[in-house]
């Protein structure tokens, strides 16, 4: 134990430090596919529209709703993801249909009594268009929404438009492959928890496999960004989620993630959610914050308003969490190891979160990372040979 604690002390020294000469992070003047409207208005020209829209999406400081509605497009409604249509449901929050009183639009949510359109939904639709911002995360809701909604459409024979946008972490491709005995609505599919895919990639894969739920085709089209490639590293305008607040949160995300199927707090109900983690019941960890419920962002963090002994990460340098270019494991290990009680530090709901029940395992019998990482790579390997069918873009370098 007290060699692990002086290991993990000199890997945050490491990475608290300057890595030296990587890429700083930059946009290369990337035009996500939103921002491209005369390439996809002709498409929509005498169509009735639905789109599937958040706060982000946007066509530079403008609402695409907004934009739409000004350039005479008929939008009949729009279908909002986990979060609503304007970013401020906590995670997991239950989102109720209304209308928006901006636009009058009808706010059909999928994500409360439905995840899916319903018919009667798409009754008075010729197509739906797709604009919403992803982290390339397996757990981010967002490529289950778009699964749901492309099955609908196949059921429907509505068209399917996606307005691609970059993928922050389409730089690497890491992680456990899911089992889809532990299918849910935090991973559909059997990928792995990093996929390295567009929303355009990802659909194009969706439809290929033959992953919707019923025979029918889905008619996919799509924008491609411009100036992108998946070894960009794209800054992005808008966090695409009340707890990924910022371009740190985002990278330290898919590392973090699995907390979520632990008892420990990952910085929800903080100013620095997935950038900080801790329990009242860690110990060895010198960081001390208390949870509080926060409107829009954390309403029922765990640990709420008790004490939490943490670690903090936002200091990292962001260019040594890019630099990795793989999940870090070495923080779930230590979390575990320092945990007073190990009985309870898995919840069920880490099965769906990891996507198996093996890492779970791995873990409690003391497994190391190189083991582990071992362990993933007959499936990264399999995915790799499918995600390259369906790349739009020049791939990453190895």
């Amino acid at each position: 134990m007290r060699i692990f604690k002086i290991l993990f002390i000199v890997y945050l020294i490491v990475t608290l430090s300057s890595c030296g000469n990587v890429n700083k992070l930059t946009t290369n003047n990337i035009i996500p596919g939103a921002e491209q409207v005369n390439k996809y208005l002709p498409l929509l020209k005498n169509k009735k529209v639905a789109i599937v829209a958040n706060h982000a999406s946007l066509i530079k400081q403008t609402h695409i709703v907004d934009s739409l509605l000004a350039l005479n497009v008929d939008i009949k409604k729009v279908f909002c993801p986990e979060h609503g249509f304007r970013g401020n449901g906590d995670a997991g929050e239950y989102i109720e249909d209304y209308y928006d009183i901006k636009s009058g639009l009808k706010i059909v949510s999928l994500y409360g009594k439905n995840k899916k359109p319903k018919r009667k939904d798409l009754s008075d639709v010729d197509i739906v268009v797709f604009d919403i911002q992803d982290v390339g995360v397996r757990i981010y809701t967002y490529i289950s929404t778009m699964h749901y909604v492309m099955e609908a459409c196949a059921e429907n024979n509505v068209e399917f438009l996606v307005l691609d946008r970059p993928n922050p972490n389409g730089f690497y491709i890491d992680g456990p492959t899911l089992d889809t005995a532990f299918q849910s609505f935090v991973g559909l599919h059997p990928v792995p928890l990093v996929h390295g895919m567009t929303m355009a990639e990802y659909a194009r894969m969706i439809e290929g496999e033959n992953w919707l739920k019923k025979s029918n085709k889905c008619n996919v089209k799509y924008i491609l960004c411009k100036n992108y490639t998946h070894d960009s590293l794209y800054q992005l305008p808008v966090r695409p989620s009340p707890n990924l607040q910022n371009m740190k949160a985002v990278y330290l995300y898919p590392s973090l993630g699995f907390f979520e199927g632990t008892k420990i707090n990952v910085g929800r109900g903080t100013e620095l959610p997935f950038q900080i983690f801790g329990s009242p019941y860690l110990k060895n960890a010198n960081y001390k914050y208390i949870p509080k419920s926060i409107e829009g962002v954390s309403k029922y963090p765990k640990n709420k308003d008790v004490e939490c002994n943490g670690v903090c990460l936002a200091k990292i340098n962001i260019d040594s969490l890019i630099s990795l270019k793989k999940i870090n494991l070495s923080w779930l290990f230590f979390a575990y190891n320092n945990v007073e009680k190990k009985d309870d530090f898995f919840k069920p709901f880490f099965y769906n979160i990891c996507g198996n029940k093996n890492l779970m395992l791995q873990i409690q019998n003391g497994e190391s990372e190189k083991e582990i990482r071992k362990s993933w790579q007959i499936d990264i390997a399999k995915f790799k040979t499918i995600r390259k069918k369906y790349l739009l873009y020049p791939d990453f370098e190895e």
